[in-house]
């Protein structure tokens, strides 16, 4: 009932940027929380950038300063900008976000859902 579905990725050179967006969708009633992970080969997925319903923002201490994560309420879309990209910033992107749904019955439920990820790719 609740879909995300990002877009942006790719192949960039070191020194390059990238803008990642993600759409929710579905019966929508409220978002709260969104946010961007990413996970590299072999490793966890991390936390990248978080941004709350009042669009207070935290980020990994590894892109501060080169991401800026923002958000469009009346689309339902957070967007993740990354500048001054690094080969070590290669990894998939997945999206996050959290929040209530209308349900068949038209109850009020909450969510919380991953999109499907996008490559990201940063050669040296």
């Amino acid at each position: 009932q609740v879909q995300l579905v990002e877009s942006g990725g790719g192949l960039v050179q070191a020194g390059g940027s990238l803008r990642l967006s993600c759409v929710v969708s579905g019966r929508i009633l409220r978002v709260n929380g969104m946010g961007w992970y990413r996970q590299a080969p072999g490793k966890q997925r991390e936390l990248v950038a978080v941004i709350d319903s009042s669009s207070s923002t935290n980020y990994a201490d590894s892109v501060q300063g080169r991401f800026t994560i923002s958000r469009d309420n009346a689309k339902k879309t957070v967007y993740l900008e990354m500048n001054s990209l690094k080969p070590e910033d290669t990894a998939v992107y997945y999206c996050n976000a959290d929040g209530r749904y209308s349900d068949p019955y038209s109850f009020s439920r909450p969510f919380s859902s991953w999109g499907q990820g996008t490559q990201v790719t940063v050669s040296s």
